[in-house]
């Protein structure tokens, strides 16, 4: 593994940008690229020959396949979540499905100061690889569309461009390495703390798990509105935590843009609990529970996680940059912004 010289980058960057179509580590690309795309979130998807679970099943889509969807259906059922995609030869009920884009990006020359940056990746997944002197390059996690990534380098990959070299927390001093074209750096302006100058006590969050919605409020209006998947009752999960999301009040206590949530396992297989780059995390216990964005389903209104609350990434976006503590982009890190008992008023009935 290189470091890429300054005079070797350009021709790089133009390689990259040139020869997408040939590149063996992009998912694979439809013929209908200006369609809506959809990505198979678990191990298969029924297509069903009505917007119905009760009618026939006419197909399977398979983990990571990108579906096309030609057309947005509102049925009658289910009742909670009752939008339905027509594909190719019938309809997919959205719940297990993640809306994606194929969106390229012009590689960066040097990693802005302070050495690092936050980065998504705008593709419906890109498979990262890491490399070692003994066994050269493996593949490691796959990193799934807008999940939030710590880049502190940039390197030539196994093809010869531009790989940003990606810093995992969870991993102690682990790196791996991810095609630039797919990572796109997030300005310092899109983090901008929302209303800063609203004192702390007039700021707070409430979330309801019988109607399965959060609201926040400044001064008792509230400002944001919006569905959330709180943790399912009953999930068995062996030396863990009660999966159902816990009832009192609370204060965030640790914002972090970009968690690993998992066990760290290196030989993890696709179907293990191994969730890279999960974004916009505001820890409100100190057993772990968080409000953050969900990549792996499109179920809000109906409890889904193993504790935690989830968000639709928009939401968990603008969240993390409302809630105290503030946290500018300068103030940002790979680890914590850490400031226990300080941070916005959380009250989960």
């Amino acid at each position: 593994m290189n470091p890429i010289s300054r005079r070797d980058f350009l021709k790089l960057s133009a390689l990259a940008m040139g020869s997408l179509a040939f590149t063996p580590f992009l998912p694979e690309i439809t013929d209908f690229e200006d369609a809506d795309l959809v990505r198979v979130t678990i191990p298969s998807v029924s297509v069903y020959s009505q917007p119905s679970d009760e009618s026939r099943i006419v197909a399977q889509w398979f983990r990571d396949e990108i579906v096309n969807v030609y057309e947005e259906v509102i049925s009658n059922t289910p009742g909670y979540n009752p939008v339905w995609y027509r594909v190719w030869s019938g309809y997919m009920h959205r719940a297990r499905l993640q809306k994606v884009k194929i969106l390229y990006n012009q590689p960066l020359s040097v990693i802005p100061e302070p050495g690092q940056m936050l980065a998504e990746v705008t593709v419906p997944y890109t498979q990262a690889l890491r490399y070692t002197t003994i066994y050269g390059w493996q593949p490691l996690y796959r990193l799934y569309y807008e999940t939030v990534h710590w880049v502190v380098g940039i390197d030539e990959g196994p093809d010869k461009q531009p790989w940003y070299r990606v810093l995992d927390e969870l991993l102690d001093n682990i790196n791996y390495h991810v095609p630039a074209i797919h990572l796109r750096p997030i300005p310092p302006e899109e983090l901008i703390p929302l209303s800063p100058d609203v004192p702390f006590e007039k700021k707070r969050i409430e979330v309801s798990l019988e109607r399965q919605t959060l609201t926040a409020y400044e001064y008792d209006a509230p400002v944001l509105e919006a569905k959330i998947s709180s943790g399912l009752a009953g999930l068995s999960l062996p030396d863990r935590e009660p999966t159902i999301t816990p009832v009192g009040r609370f204060n965030i206590m640790v914002k972090m843009p970009s968690k690993h949530m998992g066990d760290g396992n290196l030989a993890a297989d696709i179907e293990a609990y191994e969730l890279p780059g999960v974004p916009w995390n505001c820890f409100f216990t100190e057993k772990g529970h968080a409000f953050h964005g969900a990549y792996w389903h499109d179920n809000f209104g109906v409890p889904m996680s193993h504790g935690c609350v989830n968000m639709r990434m928009a939401d968990a976006k603008w969240l993390f940059r409302w809630t105290l503590p503030v946290a500018s982009y300068a103030e940002i890190h790979p680890l914590t912004l850490d400031r226990k008992g300080y941070g916005t008023r959380v009250v989960i009935y």
